[in-house]
């Protein structure tokens, strides 16, 4: 969390600025906000200079001590928070998870960041709320590939990221407290945005929540947890359902956490739960990180993740309504180009079976379920493949998992190799569509291509053939599709 300013920072800046000037007027880049967590001093984006940016805003009170394990609780403040700089993430579980950039770490993480440029375009603009995948063992939104202020800037909406737990602390297992603190995490924080976006010149009853792999996962499981009252009205899943990778059973989360909870002397699945708990509050993040067996934290499947509670996470899924809204779903053509160089060497046949069962048959079940429901439901399958984002040539990685993030949010590193013109129109459009989405999660699609529909022209192949977008039947790539989904097990073979 932000220290607060001092005494004379404070005069200084209502100096500077006179008054909290409110969100719809004359507008100031970097202007003070009067919000539910104080008062938020911001400055200009970097690289964006009439972008309003706004950093590490907390929405929940730290989760140390005794609220370590525990649901969040919501922050309320009226000090002035010094709010241009990134707040730290939350500890991976391993160091070098997905060979992300390694932050320095923190519990204290319970943050949102926005960016924002009300001083143009719409009085209220449309949100996109971010939410960062990871396996749910790792990721901060703190992340430069995640920084929204380059859609802010070119695209009239007010981008929105959060922090949210992970790992052991997101998803503990642990029998004695409540369950998927991470999922509790980010519904909280979109609290914090329907009460204060207003005031960054955001229309509280536009908000889009867009993910990828664990992120997108977060965002279908929120659907259904939050369904009479989702807050948000559009919903963007990149690279993971629910039906791909489905929720933990109850018992094998406990026994995740005791196993690690044997590791660093807190006791075991004999002993008292509460005791067990109590003795995980008082260890220190290194000691509770160390009791990682590496061999048993893998990246697919992770250890952790929803878990079924039947508060928020659910035993049964293909029977259960999910939010009402609009629905953008989609994967990339070969996810699996990433995940060969972090899991043991297998043969193509085992790569080729990874990418149909775990995105592209489970991404049908659960658009397929989303039209039964009556929601409006975009397909895409993104093709792009780069020189400057390539990590392997031989095999060639293609369209990897992640591939699409940083040509979407326009933060593609330019410092080897410059983006190719094909790359550039790519990421416009990934642009141009995410938020025409978010603007009208009813109809703003339309204009780009149909809503899905099995045999019609209806999936969008983005970036394929170096082109920003071309039409194929809807189900194109389904005829492999030979698994059973239930959003609560493994697919298995019909």
């Amino acid at each position: 969390m932000k220290i607060p300013l001092t005494l004379t920072q404070v005069l200084n800046i209502a100096a500077a600025c006179s008054v909290v000037i409110p969100a719809h007027a004359d507008w100031t880049v970097g202007q003070t906000v009067r919000t539910t967590s104080g008062l938020i001093v911001g400055h200009a984006a970097a690289n964006a200079p009439g972008v309003s940016e706004y950093l590490g805003i907390p929405y929940a009170v730290p989760p140390l001590g005794r609220l370590r394990f525990q649901a969040p609780v919501r922050f309320v403040g009226n000090d002035t928070v010094n709010a241009t700089v990134f707040d730290l993430g939350i500890p991976p579980s391993s160091a070098a998870a997905f060979g992300s950039e390694v932050y320095p770490a923190s519990e204290d993480c319970l943050t949102v960041n926005v960016w924002t440029k009300p001083q143009t375009g719409e009085t209220k603009k449309a949100v996109l709320v971010w939410i960062y995948g990871g396996a749910y063992v790792s990721g901060s939104s703190r992340q430069p590939a995640y920084r929204g202020q380059f859609i802010a800037d070119q695209d009239d909406v007010v981008v929105v990221s959060m922090n949210y737990r992970v790992n052991i602390f997101g998803f503990p297992g642990n029998p004695a407290a409540p369950a998927n603190l991470g999922l509790r995490d980010v519904r909280m924080s979109l609290e914090w945005v329907r009460d204060n976006i207003d005031q960054f010149g955001g229309d509280p009853e536009r908000i889009t929540i867009f993910g990828q792999s664990a992120g997108a996962g977060i965002v279908d499981f929120y659907s259904f947890a939050y369904a009479d009252d989702p807050i948000a009205s559009g919903f963007i899943e990149m690279s993971a359902t629910l039906y791909g990778f489905p929720a933990l059973a109850a018992a094998e989360s406990n026994n995740r956490w005791f196993h690690v909870t044997a590791l660093v002397g807190c006791g075991d699945a004999t002993s008292d739960p509460v005791a067990v708990s109590d003795c995980m509050v008082n260890k220190t993040v290194d000691e509770i990180l160390s009791g990682y067996d590496p061999a048993t934290v893998p990246i697919n499947p992770s250890p952790y993740g929803p878990v079924i509670d039947d508060d928020v996470v659910f035993s049964s899924y293909r029977d259960r309504l999910a939010a009402k809204g609009g629905y953008l779903i989609g994967n990339n053509h070969n996810e699996a180009g990433l995940f060969k160089l972090l899991e043991p060497p297998q043969n193509e046949s085992y790569w080729t079976n990874f990418n149909d069962r775990l995105y592209t048959c489970a991404d049908v079940v659960r658009i397929e379920q989303s039209i039964a429901d009556g929601n409006p439901t975009w397909r895409y399958r993104y093709f792009g493949d780069f020189p400057n984002l390539a990590l392997t040539t031989n095999p060639p990685s293609g369209a990897y998992h992640g591939a699409e993030l940083s040509p979407l949010f326009d933060t593609v590193n330019q410092t080897l190799l410059p983006s190719t013109p094909a790359e550039v129109a790519v990421g416009k459009y990934l642009r141009d569509v995410w938020t025409s989405f978010a603007k009208n999660p009813q109809q703003g699609l339309d204009t780009f291509w149909p809503q899905y529909s099995g045999n019609r022209s209806s999936l969008a192949r983005i970036g394929y053939d170096n082109r920003t977008m071309s039409l194929a039947p809807g189900n194109m790539y389904d005829a492999v599709c030979h698994w059973t989904y239930d959003g609560v097990s493994s697919p298995t073979p019909q």
